[in-house]
C-alpha cells in the first residue's frame, strides 16, 4: 500500500470523527433547555460569547492577513496560504467548541433538574465536551492532510516570494507556516480570553463573596454573566486553540525532522514522515471509540471514575493501534532508523513513552489540585489562620508540584533520544498528543459543568439540583487542572521537538545529532534573555488582568449602589459589564501576542541563529516549572475554597473568615492558572515555531556574523 492510499485512510478517519462531532452537536441541540429563566440566561451567555469571538477574530484576521502577505511576498509564494489555512482550522475549532459549550451548559443543568441523577448529567456535559475535543484533533489533522495532498514533498528545494527570494525551503515553509497560523490564533485567544474571563471572575468574586456576602453566582451581581461568558471564551475556545496548536506543532516537527534527517534515503524518508500522520490518525480513532463507549454505557455517580475510564480507553487503544502502525510501516519493509537501539519497534516505544507521560502528568496534577488528596485539604486547613498562611502554603504546593512532572518529561525525552535519536524525541511528543481528542473533551467538561452550576444558582433551581451541579463543578475543576497540566506537559514535549528540529535544520547543518553549544557566550546570553522574557511576559499578563478586574469591580459597585439592584427588584445592566470585559481584553491582547512573533526575529537579526537557540532553550527551561507552578497552585487554591464551601472543614463554612481567606487565595490563583500558566506554554511554542519557520531568513540577514 503506497503513502497516498494510507493518507486516504487517515482522511476517512478524520471524516468519521467529524461525523461523530456533528452527531453529538445535533443531539445537544435537540435536548430541552429548561425553564424560561434558564433559556433567557443561556441566550445571554451564548450571544455574549459569540459577540466577543466575532470581535476578536476581526482583529486576529487583520494580523493573520498581514503576516500571510509578508510570507507570500518576500519568502515563499504558497506559505501565506498555508498560514491562513492553519488560522482558519484553529478558528473553526474555537467557534464550534464555544458554540457547543454554550448549548451544553444549560442542557446539563436541565438534565440534572429532570433526572436528579449525577450519571445522566455527566453524560450531557461530556457530550458537549467531546465536540470540542474531537474537533481539535480532526481539524488539526485535516489541515495538515490538505497541505500534504496539495503540495507533497516534490518540487524545488528553494522557494521564492512574489517580490523576492530569501532562500527558504518551500516544503518546510508550508508545514511550519500551517503550524504558525494555528499558533497565532492560539496566542491571541489565550491572552484575550484569559484577560476577559479572569477580570470578570475576580471582580465577581470580590463583589459577591468578599464585599457583600452573597452567593458566588448571584444574578444580582452585574459581573456574573460576563464570568459565565468568560468560561466559554477562555476555557473552551482558548483551550481548543491551545491544544490544537500543540498537536499540529508536534506533527509538524516530526515531519520536518524526517525531512532533515532522512531526505537522502527515499524509502526511509517516506516511512519516517508517514508514521507520525498514521499515529495521529490511530489516536483520533481511539478517542472516538473511547468517548463513544462513555456515551453509551450506564454511568455511575462517580464522575471522576467515568471520565478517567474514557481517557484510559483512548490512551490504551492509541498504544495498541500505534504498535500495528509501526509494524506495518517499518517492520514489514525491514526499514530501520539509523541509530535506533531496538529496530523497527523503536518509534512505537517513543510514542508510548509520550502516552504514559501524559497520563502520569495528569495524575500528578490531580493529586496536587484535587480536594480528594492531602495537598489541597491541608491548604484548606490553613484558611482559619488567615490569608498569609493560605497564600504561603499554596505557593509551597505549587512549587512542590513541579518536580515529578518535570522528572517524567526529562526521563521520557532522555529515553526517547537514546532509543531512537532525534526523531524519537518528536515521536514522544506526538505520542502524548495522539489522544488529545479525549483529554480536551474531558477538560471541556469542566467549564460546561461550571456554567451549569452557575445557571442552577442564578436561575434559582432547587437546592438538590445545585448539589448535583456542585459535584460536577468540583470534578470539573479537577479535570480543568488536569487539562492545564496536560497542556503544559504537552507544550514542553512540543517545544523540545521544535527546538530539536530548529537546531537540526539551521545550526547542525542537517547532518548527525543536533548540537547547540551551551558553553558558547552567544547561547548563554540568549538563554538568560529567554528566561527573563518569561518573567516579563508573566508580569505583563498579570498586570493586564488585575487592571481589568479592578475596572470591572468599580463598575459592579456602581451598579449595586443603584436602588433596587441589591434588593433584587431591579435587574443589573449585564451588557455593560460584558462590553467592558471585551473592550479591556481586546485592547490588551496585542502586545503580549506580538512578543512571541517578534522576539526570535529581532534576536536573530541582531545576534544570530545560535542566540535564537539560546532564547528558546532558556525560555523553555524557565517556562515549564513556572507554568506548572501557576497552574497547580491556582488549581489547589480553587479546590481548597470549594472544599470549605462544601462544609468539609467543620466550623468554617461559607461566609466565615476562613472562607474569605480561601476566596483570597482563589482570586490569586485565578490569574495564575487561567491567564499566565496557560499562556506561557503557547509563548514558548510560538517562539519555537517562528524560529523554525524563519530560520533560513534569520541566517541570511544576521547583522553580527
Amino acid at each position: 500500500m503506497n503513502s497516498s492510499s494510507i493518507i486516504g485512510i487517515i482522511f476517512a478517519v478524520v471524516v468519521l470523527a467529524l461525523a461523530y462531532v456533528l452527531f453529538n452537536f445535533i443531539r445537544i441541540r435537540k435536548m430541552k433547555e429548561g425553564t424560561a429563566e434558564m433559556v433567557e440566561m443561556a441566550g445571554i451567555i451564548r450571544d455574549g460569547a459569540s459577540t466577543f469571538l466575532k470581535t476578536e477574530f476581526r482583529a486576529i484576521a487583520i494580523v493573520v492577513l498581514i503576516v500571510a502577505a509578508l510570507f507570500s511576498l518576500f519568502i515563499e509564494k504558497t506559505s501565506g496560504i498555508t498560514l491562513i489555512l492553519g488560522a482558519c482550522m484553529s478558528s473553526f475549532v474555537c467557534i464550534l467548541g464555544m458554540r457547543s459549550a454554550t448549548y451544553a451548559n444549560v442542557r446539563t443543568a436541565n438534565r440534572a433538574l429532570e433526572s436528579r441523577s449525577i450519571g445522566e448529567t455527566v453524560k450531557v456535559a461530556l457530550c458537549g465536551g467531546s465536540i470540542s475535543g474531537l474537533s481539535v484533533q480532526a481539524f488539526g489533522l485535516l489541515g495538515l492532510l490538505v497541505v500534504l495532498f496539495a503540495w507533497g514533498f516534490d518540487g524545488p528545494t528553494e522557494g521564492a516570494g512574489f517580490i523576492t527570494s530569501l532562500g527558504a525551503n518551500p516544503i518546510v515553509m508550508r508545514i511550519t507556516t500551517y503550524s504558525l497560523g494555528c499558533s497565532l490564533v492560539a496566542m491571541f485567544n489565550r491572552v484575550a480570553g484569559g484577560n476577559y474571563t479572569k477580570a470578570a471572575d475576580i471582580s465577581s468574586d470580590i463583589l459577591a463573596k468578599v464585599r457583600n456576602d452573597m452567593p458566588e453566582d448571584d444574578s444580582r451581581v452585574p459581573n456574573v454573566v460576563a464570568d459565565f461568558i468568560g468560561d466559554n471564551v477562555n476555557d473552551i475556545a482558548g483551550n481548543c486553540s491551545d491544544l490544537l496548536e500543540s498537536f499540529v506543532a508536534t506533527l509538524s516537527a516530526s515531519i520536518v525532522l524526517a525531512l532533515s534527517l532522512f531526505k537522502d534515503n527515499a524509502v526511509l524518508f517516506e516511512s519516517a514522515w508517514l508514521f507520525p500522520v498514521v499515529l495521529a490518525g490511530c489516536g483520533m480513532l481511539s478517542c472516538v471509540l473511547g468517548l463513544a463507549f462513555a456515551a453509551v454505557r450506564k454511568m455511575s455517580d462517580n464522575p471522576s471514575k467515568e471520565l478517567n475510564l474514557a481517557t484510559w480507553i483512548s490512551a490504551g487503544l492509541t498504544s495498541i493501534l500505534g504498535l500495528g502502525a509501526a509494524y506495518f510501516i517499518f517492520r514489514s519493509g525491514e526499514i530501520v532508523i539509523p541509530g535506533a537501539k531496538i529496530g523497527w519497534i523503536a518509534p512505537w516505544v517513543c510514542s508510548v513513552l509520550g502516552v504514559i507521560s501524559g497520563i502520569a502528568i495528569g495524575s500528578l496534577t490531580e493529586y496536587y489540585t484535587s480536594a480528594d488528596f492531602k495537598p489541597t485539604r491541608r491548604l484548606a486547613e490553613m484558611a482559619p489562620e488567615g490569608e498569609a498562611f493560605i497564600v504561603t502554603k499554596g505557593d509551597a504546593v505549587g512549587s512542590r508540584s513541579c518536580l515529578f512532572p518535570i522528572l517524567i518529561i526529562g526521563i521520557a525525552l532522555f529515553v526517547s533520544g537514546w532509543v531512537c535519536g532525534t526523531y524519537g524525541i518528536a515521536l514522544s511528543a506526538l505520542g502524548m498528543l495522539a489522544f488529545v481528542g479525549a483529554t480536551v473533551s474531558i477538560d471541556a467538561f469542566g467549564p460546561i459543568a461550571d456554567n451549569a452550576g452557575g445557571l442552577a444558582e442564578s436561575c434559582h433551581l432547587p437546592a438538590d439540583i445545585r448539589t448535583i451541579t456542585d459535584k460536577l463543578d468540583s470534578v470539573g475543576n479537577t479535570t480543568a487542572a488536569i487539562g492545564k497540566g496536560f497542556a503544559i506537559g504537552s507544550a514542553a514535549f512540543a517545544t523540545v521537538s521544535l527546538i530539536v528540529a530548529f537546531v537540526q535544520s539551521f545550526i547542525s547543518g542537517n547532518t548527525g545529532e543536533p548540537v547547540l553549544n551551551m558553553a558558547s557566550f552567544v547561547v548563554i546570553a540568549g538563554g538568560i534573555v529567554g528566561g527573563a522574557l518569561i518573567e516579563y511576559f508573566s508580569a505583563l499578563l498579570t498586570d493586564n488582568t488585575i487592571d481589568s478586574a479592578q475596572y470591572m469591580a468599580k463598575e459592579g459597585d456602581r451598579q449595586l449602589s443603584i436602588p433596587g439592584v441589591l434588593e433584587g427588584t431591579v435587574k443589573p445592566d449585564y451588557n455593560r459589564c460584558v462590553e467592558l470585559a471585551a473592550k479591556e481584553a481586546l485592547r490588551k491582547m496585542l502586545l503580549p501576542s506580538l512578543l512571541a512573533l517578534l522576539i526570535p526575529l529581532i534576536g536573530g537579526f541582531l545576534f544570530g541563529i545560535e542566540f535564537v537557540g539560546g532564547i528558546l532553550v532558556g525560555a523553555t527551561i524557565c517556562a515549564i516549572p513556572r507554568a506548572l507552578f501557576m497552574g497547580n497552585s491556582g488549581g489547589a487554591f480553587d479546590n481548597a475554597k470549594k472544599y470549605i464551601e462544601s462544609g468539609a472543614l467543620e466550623g468554617h463554612g461559607k461566609g466565615s473568615a476562613a472562607h474569605k481567606a480561601a476566596v483570597t487565595g482563589d482570586t490569586i490563583g485565578d490569574t495564575r492558572k487561567d491567564v499566565v500558566g496557560v499562556a506561557l506554554d503557547i509563548f514558548i511554542k510560538m517562539m519555537s515555531t517562528v524560529a523554525n519557520t524563519l530560520g533560513s531568513v534569520i541566517t541570511k540577514f544576521t547583522l553580527i556574523k
